[in-house]
């Protein structure tokens, strides 16, 4: 019962805010003012011109209501953004707002985002012509990583005198995913620099692996052929080396996080995407791991999925440790308990936890 009562004021609060809302101006409130003294002066003294001053202001104020209801109605709001967002980054967005009206124009405009929208700029549109639209590019900024849906946006007019403002409120429905800042934070060019040299060390050489002695294919490079076993076969031989192997980042994002690290889970996510977007960039493997996912990046799929999958992770309070897959890569590991890690063959990888120095360069700032 209480759901059902819950549910239905919310949708009563939703259709209240949605509809048309009046604000009376400075102008307005002399003009009332004004038109009360006009009619009291035109019942205290019977003149007749001061009732036609009386019905003609009066007829000046319905008819402003009306202009000015009739021409905030049917307005439409279309928000196109980039397909890719990052959070803590300008990027432009189109506005593009119509007038669903057959005949009518609708002046002075006013368009600004409510609350804490990140629509922050004020727009003003003095004429839209009946079924025509105008266009503007804006910029909008997210300061979070998520899904954010719901913006809400604010119209408002005060044509044709000024004697009220009206307001009608547009609400974006379509969802808008952000990914985490990829921006670089202190310490972590260091680390990708750190990272990248332990790769380098590792990865050394790998190109120029014998691999196998097969037949030489026409219209081939004689620059590998090998005259030995040529003269062994009697046909033509060439050595055939190991393709070179791009280097392979593991980064691990471990899931449990007490409630007073949660404020570092967030910067180790910002750190985790930036390394995989950096790496990417650099035509790098990387590999995600956390306790539900999994990705490698450009085997399996591309580097905007482990954007997306870091744009909604959550912590937990518990989850179990991940273990080792013994491959050859630079791992680098994210966790609030480094010592979890001890037993799951974690040895040689950079462990990154609340105290270290990545993070400890920002909190002092």
């Amino acid at each position: 019962m209480r759901n059902r009562l819950r549910k239905k004021t919310s949708g009563l609060r939703k259709w209240l805010e949605s509809r048309i809302r009046e604000r009376i101006t400075n102008t307005g409130l002399i003009f009332l003012a004004a038109l009360a003294l006009t009619g009291f002066a035109a019942f205290a003294s019977a003149n007749n011109l001061l009732f036609l001053l009386l019905a003609a202001m009066l007829a000046t104020l319905l008819v402003s209501n009306f202009v000015s209801r009739l021409g905030i109605a049917a307005l439409e709001l279309d928000i196109q953004l980039p397909d890719h967002i990052c959070a803590r980054r300008r990027v432009p967005a189109k506005l593009v707002l119509r007038n669903t009206k057959r005949w009518m124009p609708s002046f002075s405009i006013r368009l600004v985002g409510v609350e804490n929208s990140v629509f922050t700029t004020k727009l003003y549109f003095p004429l839209i012509p009946g079924r025509g639209s105008v266009e503007t590019t804006v910029d909008v900024r997210f300061e979070h990583r998520g899904l954010h849906a719901e913006e809400s946006f604010v119209f408002s007019s005060r044509f044709p005198f000024g004697f009220a403002e009206r307001r009608a409120r547009v609400t974006m429905h379509h969802d808008v995913l952000v990914y985490p800042a990829l921006d670089p934070q202190p310490g972590f060019e260091h680390l990708l620099l750190d990272i990248a040299g332990e790769a380098e060390t590792l990865f050394r050489g790998r190109g120029h692996d014998f691999y196998r002695i097969r037949p030489y294919i026409p219209f081939e490079s004689a620059r590998n052929v090998d005259w030995r076993a040529t003269a062994h076969t009697g046909d033509l031989q060439v050595r055939e080396f190991a393709s070179e192997q791009e280097h392979l980042i593991t980064l691990v994002l471990d899931l449990e996080v007490q409630r007073e690290h949660e404020l570092w889970f967030e910067r180790a996510v910002e750190c985790c995407a930036y390394l995989a977007w950096r790496f990417a960039e650099r035509g790098a493997r990387i590999r995600l791991r956390t306790q539900d996912y999994q990705a490698l990046v450009p085997t399996e799929c591309d580097v905007y999925a482990i954007l997306k999958y870091l744009s909604l992770v959550e912590c937990r309070h518990r989850a179990t440790p991940l273990s080792n897959l013994e491959e050859p890569s630079v791992s680098v590991i994210f966790s609030a308990s480094p010592r979890r890690l001890e037993d799951c063959g974690w040895d040689s990888a950079r462990v990154l936890d609340p105290g270290n120095w990545v993070f400890a360069e920002r909190n002092d700032s």
